[in-house]
């Protein structure tokens, strides 16, 4: 595993390379995000409520995993990634990239998991059954992760199985050809998986276990230093799209969501329901980027560990997390 994660971060910078606006310093900035992830922040990036805020053209580039956002962030090609899963997040920061953590984008205990074919009759109760099997997991992912904990929660042991890197949506299709046992992954590629099969445990019960799902929205440590008002109106800008959302949720909001990540409205609405946007004095609060997300990290990190996933984690991940350009964001 320790192999596929570092060729598919390497393979992502590969494919990046020259295709991508180098932004840094010309009036322009570079973010990135998840297609089939409906936001609230997505109705701000139609509208060009974040170029007006900046004063800078904002160039977005969508990516099928945060491991992606990782390489483009290291090779300079994207400056901000805006829901990047925890677990690529400190793979990146494990190997000595140096990123950081500003804000909370998203909580979804709901919106990641795995999921099992439905020809096999496998369930929690009977989930040791799935020794031997064959499954896609987009490794360093939120989705990875979860499905690390998950195994050694119902005893699988790894070594039983042969896992297959895959992005999410290629997951799904290779759920539903019947080419793997069960598969990992999140939003609309979840939602495909769950036509082919059933999820093992729910969010509430994955949440009771410590599995806890968010993403963050991250950075270069050095552009954060060196433009921490840009990044802190790019947050305020953010929070601001979220409270609209929280106070209003319009059909009209809904349906620009919608149309920017690529799903139908049904579809939007379904996911939504399962996302909680934390406001920026909770992601502030010591139950998350003001204590618990750096703890959090150091769990994650030490889960791949033991995994052998990666060679090893940080003494501590509080120094990965940014809280200035928030805080700043607090005030606008």
């Amino acid at each position: 595993m320790k192999k596929a994660i570092l060729g598919t971060v390497l393979g992502a910078v590969a494919a990046l390379s020259g295709t991508t606006v180098m932004a840094g310093g010309h009036g322009e900035i570079t973010v990135g995000y998840f297609l089939e992830w409906p936001m609230p922040f997505l109705a701000a990036k139609a509208s060009g409520a974040y170029d007006e805020a900046l004063g800078v053209k904002v160039n977005w580039v969508s990516f099928d995993t945060g491991t992606a956002m990782s390489a483009a962030m290291a090779s300079g090609d994207v400056q901000l990634s805006v829901s990047q899963g925890v677990p690529p997040f400190v793979v990146a920061a494990s190997g000595g990239q140096d990123i950081q953590i500003v804000d909370v984008a998203v909580s979804y205990s709901d919106n990641d998991n795995c999921v099992v074919n439905s020809g096999l009759e496998i369930d929690a109760a009977s989930a040791a059954e799935l020794a031997g099997k064959k499954v896609a997991v987009p490794l360093g992912t939120a989705a990875h992760y979860g499905f690390l904990r998950q195994m050694d929660h119902f005893g699988v042991a790894l070594g039983s199985l042969t896992v297959v890197d895959m992005a999410p949506a290629e997951g799904a299709a290779a759920l539903s050809q019947g080419d793997v046992d069960f598969a990992c992954g999140w939003g609309g590629a979840l939602n495909t998986m769950k036509e082919s099969g059933n999820v093992l445990l729910t969010g509430a019960e994955k949440e009771a276990l410590g599995i806890l799902v968010f993403d963050v929205t991250t950075a270069p440590a050095d552009y954060i230093a060196e433009n921490g008002e840009t990044v802190a109106k790019f947050l305020a800008v953010t929070a601001e799209a979220n409270a609209s959302w929280a106070a209003d949720g319009s059909d009209e909001m809904l349906a620009v969501i919608a149309k920017e990540s690529g799903m139908d409205v049904e579809a939007t609405a379904a996911s939504l329901s399962t996302f909680k946007f934390p406001t920026v004095e909770e992601q502030l609060s010591d139950a998350w980027l003001g204590g618990n997300a750096a703890a959090f990290m150091k769990g994650v990190a030490d889960v791949f560990v033991e995994s052998g996933s990666i060679d090893s984690s940080l003494d501590s991940y509080e120094g990965t997390v940014n809280l200035g350009p928030l805080q700043s964001a607090a005030s606008m």
